[in-house]
């Protein structure tokens, strides 16, 4: 089959020949002029080149359209709705029924075989050979696409795709490239992806959800849909209270103007301050206290939390830059005061309910099935993952005006979306009829012990050092494999 280059594009073709009528036109004033053609030669001239203006352009257009394919065609698809009027004309009583289109087992079947008539004669107690004849009397003559039907034995009907149709489709992909149809609803789609915890590096297990979650929003972009990508991290909470505590005494001259955190590996300075936290009770109740002016956004405090969030910000987007991974943070902190009045709604329409101390909220139904309840407000006062998951989705529906979210983390999380998902919906603000919601989960990553996969330290693994041996060992990889 022979197939075609890419030519020059319809634009440029039409503007040479808008050069060449004026260079023609030029060429018969210039004449005139001199004398050389009369004045009703000049006008007859002007009407041929009007004309042959006009016939350029259509001649380019009946081509362009002719040989160009916008986009890729859904052969199956095509097919199943062949089949599909066949059916209600030969068997109009029938319900809809799936419609299985496979590839043969071989070649001397053709390239794609249908046993729907299987199920039909089952359901008509008629056999299958002859349920298939009356299909095909009902098929549609003139497709384009398919060249030939055959019944083979037991009923499978054996379909040939048209030659002509396959050489102008990947003709059409060779020149014009491939492209996905346009969708037939747009969505404005938020994709919640990556979501790595400020002062710790981004370990192995992020990469699932960054490369899963970027993929997704390749293709739904690739589909048309205006998509949001947004980094959930990790970057409020009471483990701020120990970093803070352990900067102070580590770093008394943090607040100093420009100053710049001398930390490399924010992680060991984690698990300083963790190590303190755990052991030293003094050490505890600064970093309680720690907590209570960071949340009452008190300047010095607010200031050490941005030189924290500074450091693991730069290591994160050294990540995503070799990756290369386009995402936008909005972090736990943006919806600490949408909390609060999120709170207020809740309790002031009666949703909320004490539970020693605390204050939760029910999602769904009652029985025995119902997932367990949200926990809205600490016995301390403080609020929970549960409360800035809501207040996020609140957000997501009501500001960005999401018509689809979609949540990529590990399957543990799984249960705690939809509790979050049944009590917004119980409090008014999701409406399933108005907005989807997905959890897109994974697995996580396993060592030979069938657990969290670690180093012989006991740490998590790096991603950063995951990329770097990747990279280390793909050379000898792709030379073991050309040798």
């Amino acid at each position: 089959m022979k197939v075609g280059i890419a030519e020059t594009p319809l634009s440029e073709r039409i503007e040479q020949a808008e050069m060449e009528i004026e260079r023609l036109n030029d060429i018969i004033h210039g004449m005139k002029d001199k004398g050389s053609i009369g004045e009703e030669v000049v006008r007859t001239s002007d009407s041929v080149r009007l004309k042959y203006r006009l016939e350029i352009l259509k001649a380019e257009a009946e081509r362009e359209m002719k040989c160009k394919r916008s986009y890729v065609k859904n052969v199956v698809g095509m097919i199943s709705a062949y089949f599909r009027m066949a059916i209600d004309g030969a068997f109009p009583q029938l319900p809809q029924i799936p419609i299985p289109i496979l590839p043969p087992t071989t070649k001397k079947f053709g390239d794609y075989q249908c046993n729907v008539a299987m199920v039909i004669a089952g359901k008509l107690k008629k056999s299958p050979k002859s349920v298939a004849e009356e299909i095909l009397v009902h098929f549609p003559k003139e497709t384009g696409v398919v060249d030939s039907l055959e019944v083979a034995g037991g009923g499978f009907i054996n379909l040939t795709l048209s030659r002509t149709f396959l050489q102008e489709e990947i003709q059409g992909l060779c020149l014009y490239g491939f492209r996905f149809p346009p969708p037939l609803h747009f969505h404005r789609i938020l994709v919640d992806f990556s979501s790595p915890n400020v002062a710790k590096e981004m370990h192995v297990g992020h990469l699932r959800s960054t490369i899963i979650g970027d993929s997704i929003c390749r293709l739904l972009e690739e589909l048309g849909h205006q998509v949001i990508r947004i980094n959930h991290i990790g970057d409020w909470g009471t483990q701020f209270g120990m970093l803070i505590a352990h900067l102070q005494e580590r770093f008394p001259d943090y607040l100093t103007e420009d100053y710049k955190l001398p930390i490399t590996d924010l992680q060991s300075f984690y698990k300083e301050s963790k190590t303190r936290f755990d052991q030293d009770p003094e050490f505890k109740k600064r970093a309680y206290a720690c907590v209570v002016k960071l949340q009452r956004n008190e300047p010095s405090f607010i200031r050490a939390w941005k030189i924290i969030c500074d450091v693991s910000r730069m290591e994160f987007s050294k990540i995503y830059s070799r990756l290369g991974i386009r995402i936008s943070e909005r972090g736990e902190s943006f919806y600490q005061g949408l909390m609060e009045s999120l709170v207020h709604e809740l309790k002031t329409k009666g949703f909320l309910e004490e539970d020693e101390g605390r204050w939760i909220m029910w999602g769904g139904s009652e029985g025995k099935d119902r997932n367990p309840p949200l926990t809205i407000i600490k016995s301390d006062g403080g609020f929970t993952y549960d409360t800035s998951d809501m207040a996020a989705l609140k957000y997501r529906i009501e500001e960005d005006k999401a018509t689809w979210v979609i949540y990529v983390t590990d399957a543990g999380q799984v249960t705690h979306f939809h509790t979050v998902w049944e009590a917004a919906e119980r409090a008014g603000i999701w409406d399933r009829a108005k907005v989807r919601l997905d959890h897109a989960g994974f697995g996580v990553v396993l060592g030979d012990d069938k657990k969290k996969f670690k180093t012989r330290s006991g740490d998590t693994v790096k991603l950063s050092d995951l990329l770097d041996e990747g990279k280390a060992r793909a050379p000898r990889f792709f030379n073991a494999y050309y040798e």
